[in-house]
């Protein structure tokens, strides 16, 4: 599969035709959509590979679930791109993941906000990428904003109302921010209109889900609860499918329902090389070569992509890469260790940073 840059869709697209635009925040037809979908409780269990194929279309308006590498859909942005989907626009707060497809060519547009693995510093090749015109950001928004227009779709309101955006140029370039005087208040008050707003698909990784789609996390859930009730479709992806007696019984962070639900996948491992709250620990050193790709450009990244996404088929393949079962039982360990102090118990988490003199299969 080839790197395919559609410079010429992102060159040639107005932001005056609004009819890529109109879409997400169309609330009309996400109503009518939900309205249409089949909310009985069955089994939707499917393969990866089967409800990427299914669920996910051409012109979509992608979700990026979780938080940068924390609880985040990987494997499903890794298997997008293994399936060759086209002219995809992203979104999500934080929208770190976005850069695989930008890089691959199949992601072109992006409703944009915070791009970057937090430590490891920004996507400074995502940047790079906007300025020659292989991406184009079709709205920019701030976490805040782009969470109240999450929460607006799950709500069932058309929009809110807040005061985040005024002091800064994020009403000038974002087309759906409307600033409005409070009609409740006497005088000038200025505020902004945050329309609700509706992905195409999301795609979202839990700890645990039933066959039916009731989901179970552990850990921040940032925008994804409300995001699941917002898209139009939802796959969820799980570290393990369990009884729906299982769920009923331990219901603590069950959030997401099954209705809003279209398939469930039993993925394990499914948010590597990032961060599973309880599970496993994030790659370290395979961000810092990721990072360390994008600043040496074209070449050094497309090669990384292609080593790591053409280049694997499954989430099998990513594991035996990251470094078996040796990389899994350590990283098990890391994870238990970062929700409380047990250094004391003989768990460490000093390394050596990676650089192009560390060993292949050195990622932890």
């Amino acid at each position: 599969m080839k790197f395919s840059y559609n410079q010429e869709a992102v060159k040639n697209l107005k932001i005056e035709d609004t009819s890529i635009l109109d879409r997400l925040v169309d609330y009309r037809h996400a109503r009518d959509w939900r309205q249409k979908k089949d909310h009985s409780q069955r089994d939707k269990r499917m393969s990866h590979s089967e409800a990427i194929a299914e669920f996910v279309s051409d012109g979509d308006i992608w979700y990026c679930g979780g938080f940068g590498y924390v609880r985040t859909s990987i494997q499903s942005d890794w298997e997008v791109i293994r399936q060759g989907k086209k002219n995809l626009q992203s979104i999500g707060s934080p929208n770190t993941n976005q850069s695989y497809g930008v890089t691959f060519g199949n992601m072109p547009f992006t409703h944009a906000s915070y791009a970057g693995a937090e430590m490891r510093g920004y996507d400074k090749y995502f940047s790079e990428n906007v300025k020659r015109g292989r991406v184009k950001i079709l709205s920019d928004w701030s976490h805040g904003l782009m969470a109240l227009g999450f929460k607006a779709a799950q709500l069932g309101v058309t929009g809110l109302y807040s005061k985040s955006g005024l002091g800064s140029d994020l009403v000038k370039y974002n087309p759906y921010l409307k600033v409005m005087n409070n009609p409740m208040v006497d005088g000038n008050d200025p505020c902004v209109f945050v329309p609700a707003i509706f992905p195409d698909v999301a795609c979202i990784h839990v700890h645990a889900a039933d066959k039916f789609g009731n989901a179970r996390m552990y850990g921040p859930a940032v925008n994804d609860i409300a995001a699941a009730a917002a898209t139009r479709k939802l796959i969820i992806t799980a570290e393990e499918i369990v009884s729906n007696t299982d769920i009923r019984w331990n219901n603590k962070g069950v959030v997401i329902p099954f209705q809003n639900v279209d398939a469930v996948v039993e993925l394990p491992y499914g948010a590597l090389p990032g961060y599973m709250p309880g599970a496993y620990y994030w790659a370290r050193r395979w961000w810092e070569k990721c990072f360390a790709m994008m600043s040496e450009g074209d070449e050094a990244m497309e090669g990384f992509i292609k080593e790591w996404i053409l280049g694997t088929k499954n989430i099998y393949d990513v594991v035996k890469k990251l470094g078996g079962s040796d990389f899994i039982i350590n990283n098990r360990k890391l994870a238990r260790a970062a929700e409380a102090d047990n250094e004391d118990d003989g768990v460490s988490f000093k390394y050596e940073p990676w650089s192009p003199n560390t060993p292949p299969n050195v990622y932890d």
